[in-house]
């Protein structure tokens, strides 16, 4: 593996901006219809219906399959992903030879992100803004969380210039936050069905669209989700392969760097 290796998955990680996300026996679901709110005196605004269908939850975990190409180097991996919500990201990152042998793992909060790389004993610490390289300034930890579950981005539900259309059961919000300009697809159920972003001034691209969902108790998430992230000159796509989720279970977050470890590169 080389040297830089670690770098890259913590940039991948940090972006799950690029997934592909396709379970292993995929169950699709057809998302429910919208709940009609009751007819009252006052006007709902649907801005509030659909952020009141975005899905509410204290912890996730996953696990999955993972192809991460990053600059051309590609590499495929297995996750085990685990969210605390609004807290920390804890990701391990483990290659299949044989036996199942862990890479490097990582610890994302909304201020920090800690990687280390078990395989040449390293470790890197780095601010939340080391992702800017690759994600540009739009990206927060409150994106990550909701990429990773299907939500849309909270930046453009309170967006209050957004200009929202509907189209059949299909709902699009688009609009320019911070020069970023944006358009969300929104399904039958107010689940993000595709994200475009682009800032023309950065030379900067993200597109995700979720394709397939499954169901976890109660709540229906993404099963497949292709994302693509392009800055300038540099690319990342990260297929993942989902094969569990669960939410609102007892989770640990194992973290800490060993003294013999030294920082990378």
């Amino acid at each position: 593996m080389k040297r830089n290796i670690l770098n890259k998955i913590g940039i991948a990680l940090c972006l799950l901006v690029i997934v592909s996300c396709k379970a292993r026996k995929p169950i699709v679901v057809t998302p429910p219809p919208v709940v009609t709110p009751p007819v009252t005196s006052k006007p709902v605004n649907p801005i509030d219906v659909i952020k009141a269908q975005q899905l509410n939850f204290n912890t996730f975990s996953a696990k999955a399959n993972a192809n991460l190409d990053i600059d051309g180097d590609n590499n495929d991996v297995t996750l085990n992903i685990r969210i605390a919500r609004d807290k920390k990201i804890w990701v391990s990152v483990v290659k299949t030879i044989l036996v199942d042998i862990e890479l490097a793992r990582a610890l994302i909060t909304p201020d920090s992100i800690l990687l280390i790389n078990k395989l040449q004993r390293l470790y890197t610490k780095k601010p939340f803004s080391f992702i800017y390289t690759y994600g540009g300034k739009q990206f927060n930890y409150k994106t990550l969380e909701s990429l990773l579950i299907g939500n849309a981005l909270p930046e453009i539900l309170n967006d209050k210039s957004t200009n929202l259309q509907t189209n059949n059961d299909n709902t699009t919000l688009s609009g320019n936050l911070q020069n970023v300009i944006y358009k969300l697809l929104l399904g039958p159920s107010n689940r993000v069905i595709q994200l475009n972003l682009s800032n023309p001034a950065e030379a900067q691209t993200l597109q995700v669209a979720n394709k397939e969902f499954t169901q976890s108790g109660n709540k229906i998430v993404p099963s497949q989700i292709d994302i693509q992230s392009a800055i300038k000159s540099k690319k990342i796509q990260v297929n993942l392969q989902y094969t569990r989720v669960d939410f609102d279970q007892q989770l640990e977050y194992p973290f800490s760097i060993p003294e013999s470890y030294k920082p990378a590169d």
